[in-house]
C-alpha cells in the first residue's frame, strides 16, 4: 500500500477521533451484515454514501437483498424511514407531497410525502415515469420540497437508497445520465457465494432478517460523523491524482461522455470517509483505487462502437487505474 501522508497530532481530524470512527463503522456494518450476508462490500459502501452526504444506487437481479440492505440501514439509524414503491402510475405528488385544502380552518396544509424521512427506500426507481423521477431527484440535488410556491426542508441526515432490476426492461424508464449524476455511487448486489448461501438457507424460519435489526446509532450521531470525516486530510498529491483520473475518462478513445468535476468531488467525499473507517486522519491513493469503480463507473457514457465491441464503463475505470500512474510523495497534513 502506498502512503502519500502519515498520521500527525496536527491533523484537522485527530486520530483518536478516527478511531472511534473507525469503530462506529465497524460496528454499524458488521450490524447490517446480520441481515446482508456475503455483501460486506457492498454495506461499507453504502455507509460511505451515507456519511459523504450523497445518495447510491443500488441494481441486481430480483432477491439479492436490495431492498433488505435498505431495510437493515434505516433500522440501524434511531431515525425516519420511507419506502416507495415507483410504479408507472406514481405521481410527483406522491414523492414530495401535496397541499390540500382544509374547509374547517380556510386555509391550504402541506401534507409531506415519504420524502421527508432520514432514510428513503425508492424501490425500482427506473419503473416510474422521467417526470415522478425527476421529483425525487430534485430533493435529492436540493435537500427540499418547493409545493405552491413555498419551500419546505427534509431535514438531516437525508440518504436515499434507490434500486433497480437491471434484468427487466419492459416498461421502465431509463434514468437519464445527468440525473445518475446525482448519485454519489452507484453498486450492485450480486448473489452470496456457497458458505453464505448455506447460512442464509439454514435460517428460512426467519423470513424478515431485516426486521430483526435494532438501532445502534441517532440522525445526531450520523450527522456528527459525517461532519468529521469531512474533515479528513487530502494532501495536493492526492487532488491530482483524482484530477489527473477524472481527466483521463474525457480523453478515453471509448468514451463519448467523461466524468464531470461533480464526480470528482464525489470520489474525494468518498474518499475522506473510507479513510476515516480505516481509523486514518488521511487519505491515500489505495482509498481512490477502491471507490473508483463504484464513484465514476456511472458517470460515463461509452461510445456506441465500443460498447457493441464489449467495452463497459466498468472496464474503462479499471484500465485508467492501471494506467494513471498515482503519486508517490510524501505530504504532512496541515494544521
Amino acid at each position: 500500500m502506498t502512503e502519500t501522508s502519515s498520521p500527525h497530532a496536527n491533523a484537522a481530524l485527530p486520530i483518536e477521533i478516527a478511531g472511534q470512527f473507525a469503530e462506529t463503522f465497524t460496528h454499524l456494518a458488521d450490524h447490517i451484515g446480520q441481515a446482508i450476508l456475503g455483501n460486506d462490500r457492498v454495506v461499507r459502501l453504502t455507509l460511505t454514501s451515507l456519511f459523504s452526504e450523497g445518495h447510491i444506487l443500488l441494481e441486481g437481479a430480483p432477491g439479492t437483498g436490495k431492498t433488505s440492505l435498505a431495510r437493515s440501514l434505516a433500522a440501524s439509524i434511531s431515525g425516519s424511514h420511507q419506502r416507495i414503491q415507483f410504479t408507472p402510475d406514481l405521481l410527483p405528488s406522491d414523492v414530495t407531497g401535496v397541499t390540500i385544502y382544509d374547509q374547517k380552518t380556510g386555509q391550504f396544509d402541506f401534507h409531506k410525502g415519504p420524502v421527508f424521512a432520514s432514510i428513503v427506500l425508492a424501490d425500482e426507481i427506473n419503473r416510474a415515469s422521467p417526470k415522478t423521477q425527476s421529483a425525487l431527484l430534485e430533493v435529492m440535488e436540493e435537500s427540499r420540497v418547493t409545493v405552491d410556491g413555498v419551500t419546505h426542508n427534509v431535514g438531516r441526515p437525508f440518504f436515499v437508497i434507490a434500486t433497480q432490476n437491471p434484468i427487466e426492461q419492459a416498461g421502465t424508464y431509463r434514468l437519464p445520465e445527468a440525473q445518475l449524476d446525482r448519485f454519489i455511487m452507484k453498486t450492485s448486489l450480486g448473489y452470496p457465494d456457497h458458505h453464505h448461501a448455506v447460512q442464509i438457507y439454514a435460517g428460512a424460519a426467519q423470513r424478515d432478517r431485516a426486521g430483526q435489526v435494532s438501532s445502534v446509532i441517532s440522525t445526531q450521531d450520523v450527522n456528527y460523523m459525517a461532519q468529521q470525516a469531512s474533515t479528513v486530510f487530502v494532501a495536493n498529491p492526492i487532488l491530482d491524482y483524482v484530477a489527473r483520473l477524472v481527466e483521463a475518462t474525457r480523453r478515453d478513445p471509448h468514451v463519448a461522455l467523461g466524468v464531470s468535476v461533480r464526480g470528482g468531488l464525489s470520489l474525494v467525499r468518498c474518499a475522506k470517509v473510507w479513510a476515516a473507517s480505516q481509523a486514518r486522519n488521511y487519505v491515500i491513493p489505495d482509498d481512490v483505487k477502491i471507490l473508483a469503480e463504484a464513484v465514476l463507473a456511472h458517470r460515463i457514457i461509452v461510445d456506441p462502437d465500443a460498447e457493441f465491441s464489449g467495452v463497459t464503463a466498468t472496464v474503462v475505470v479499471q484500465k485508467l487505474l492501471a494506467e494513471v500512474a498515482p503519486p508517490v510523495s510524501r505530504e504532512n497534513p496541515v494544521a
